[in-house]
């Protein structure tokens, strides 16, 4: 199976060592907003070189310059520049109120935000639009609290990719997302301009394009809010373009929150993750590559091969302890084994009815996954088009239907705990005494990590996960679909890949700490941009003193105006996802780099 629909969260931000300079000697310099970080857009805030208001109209105009392109962003909140200038009057007066004061950021189509914000919470689907959500999912008030601007909603794939099997990043709503690197390349999903994981929904997205993905521990940050998929692996988590930008947005989205009792099992503190960010955390760090189905060629191709090689031998001149190979001997049975599957499946069809069951309003009178699935029969034009593509039409919530909280369900629940228990990924850690897993992202460790239950007696479900660039794939590749005209392009040049760090649970330090060496070794990011016509070109230089709207305009999907397929409306430059591992956008990474997994 291949379940990529952890929550994700994004964040748009990525270092920048490119700036624009106005002629005048005396004048502020802007920074580049396709890599500006959190830090270099607080800097400039701080000096007062442009305000957040600058920063709202500038990623609205560059959403607007690649929305039709990529289809990344379904809907831009009116409120955004009011948000602003609230946080703009505050930092005048010397108020900061958080990290991310006056940061613009996305988040993904199924994190719900505040009824008053003006924007809809739909997973992507016509059957919830213009439903009415009780307030912001937990994610949402944290990034407010941190002085976050809710700047949109970002596509990703319809229900979390786990309502019907159709190409990576389709929505109804939104469209089909695609890949800024290559035109009609497969972003991932299900958070294609946003990001939120069950399996593979944050790490995917981010290696495809060319950014960085925290999948967090289930119970790290609170579900509370986002529609589901499934209760034991759903979690938040940030999509950044940098280790530092991600270890921000963490600290801030992550804490224990009584309407998820998942939070429970996590550390009373939560840590300033920045603090763990040296560049010689590999140094004496111990590291296993398990090979086995997941380095693999019998289990499917290896894109990343060579550049993994480079990547463990760059860290191993970095101080790294490399023992290679470090198998997990159940990695085979847990895979093949259909206890991952009743649980999900089972948690589909009861977590989406008790989410539905909270909400204040719906217009489409549905109450759970039968309902949703006759809503989209009822309305094909909508939610069924004819595409080429291979598709399967509510065929989740089909498989769902007949499943029950019965022995069945919690036999399959108690085997996944036995599976990672005696032989899986914490045995193996231990048994080699490793601080964590090194591997290519294009593996199955994003499902077995999401699977494999931690402990019986808490209710965690799933290991963290970050992914960092790798590497892109070779300018003589050759552009290949998985068949149809309407299917994503898999494989092109250029087309990114990542590298991820898989530890136990709750131990995100560490694995930003590795991931941040590495990253500040090779700077993989910066080596190749997005092709032309997915780069937003409008900069600060282009709106800063001038007489721009102060106005929000709501720019949802209009189906008499834009075909079900190609959907998408004016996007906002930061995004926050979810992928049943949650994930969040910063406003840095605008519409640049679009994000798609399950």
């Amino acid at each position: 199976m291949h379940f990529r629909s952890l929550f994700a969260l994004l964040v748009a931000i990525i270092p920048s060592a490119l700036s624009f300079s106005s002629p005048r000697a005396d004048a502020p310099t802007f920074p580049d907003l396709y890599e500006a970080t959190i830090a270099d857009l607080q800097a400039g805030l701080d000096a007062g070189h442009f305000t957040s208001v600058d920063l709202v109209n500038a990623y609205f105009a560059r959403i607007n310059e690649v929305n039709a392109e990529l289809h990344a962003v379904i809907e831009t909140s009116p409120t955004a520049l009011k948000q602003a200038a609230d946080l703009d009057a505050q930092r005048k007066q010397g108020k900061k109120i958080g990290p991310l004061h006056g940061i613009p950021i996305l988040v993904k189509d199924n994190i719900a935000t505040r009824v008053e914000d003006g924007m809809n919470t739909t997973a992507g689907s016509y059957a919830l639009l213009n439903s009415v959500v009780p307030g912001d999912a937990t994610t949402a008030a944290k990034l407010r609290q941190a002085g976050a601007i809710i700047l949109g909603k970002a596509n990703l794939s319809e229900w979390a990719a786990f309502g019907s099997l159709a190409p990576d990043g389709w929505s109804g709503r939104g469209g089909q997302t695609t890949n800024p690197y290559y035109p009609k390349g497969n972003p991932c999903g299900s958070s294609s301009g946003s990001g939120t994981e069950t399996a593979g929904s944050i790490t995917c997205p981010a290696s495809r394009n060319n950014v960085v993905g925290v999948k967090a521990t289930v119970g790290l940050t609170s579900r509370n809010g986002v529609v589901p998929i499934s209760q034991h692996q759903d979690t938040v988590g940030p999509l950044t373009r940098t280790v530092t930008d991600a270890a921000i947005v963490l600290s801030a989205i992550a804490g224990k929150d009584s309407a998820d009792n998942y939070t429970d099992a996590q550390p009373d503190q939560v840590p300033d993750y920045t603090a763990a960010l040296k560049k010689d955390a590999l140094k004496g760090a111990r590291l296993g590559v398990p090979r086995t189905v997941f380095i693999d060629k019998t289990w499917g191709p290896i894109p990343a091969a060579a550049a993994f090689t480079d990547a463990l031998k760059t860290m191993k001149d970095l101080g790294a302890i490399i023992t290679d190979p470090t198998n997990i001997p159940n990695a085979e049975d847990i895979l093949k084994n259909d206890a991952g599957n009743i649980v999900l499946e089972t948690d589909l069809k009861f977590d989406i009815q008790h989410y539905l069951s909270t909400l204040k309003e719906i217009p489409t009178n549905v109450h759970n996954i039968a309902d949703i699935a006759a809503f989209n029969d009822a309305h094909k034009d909508l939610e069924e088009p004819a595409l080429d593509a291979y598709t399967s039409w509510n065929s989740h919530f089909i498989i769902s239907e007949p499943k029950q909280l019965d022995d069945a369900y919690r036999a399959a629940v108690e085997q996944s705990h036995d599976y990672s228990r005696a032989e899986g990924i914490d045995a193996v850690l231990k048994q080699y005494n490793l601080d964590a897993f090194v591997l290519p992202e294009n593996s199955f460790m994003f499902q077995y990590a999401g699977f494999a239950l931690t402990a019986r007696h808490v209710k965690t479900a799933g290991y963290p996960i970050v992914t960092v660039p790798l590497g892109f794939q070779p300018n003589d590749t050759k552009p290949a679909d998985s068949g149809g005209k309407d299917s994503p392009i898999e494989t092109a040049p250029g087309m990114p890949f990542g590298l991820t760090f898989v530890g136990t649970a709750f131990s995100e330090s560490k694995l930003l700490a590795f991931a941040y060496a590495y990253e500040q070794a090779t700077q993989t990011r910066l080596k190749r941009k997005a092709y032309e016509k997915a780069t937003p070109k409008t900069q600060l230089v282009d709106v800063v003193g001038k007489n721009l709207p102060t106005g929000g305009a709501n720019s949802t999907t209009d189906p008499n105006s834009n075909s079900t397929q190609n959907g998408g409306g004016t996007g906002a430059a930061t995004s926050v996802g979810v992928t049943r591992s949650f994930g969040l956008l910063v406003a840095s990474l605008v519409c640049a780099h679009s994000v798609i997994r399950w």
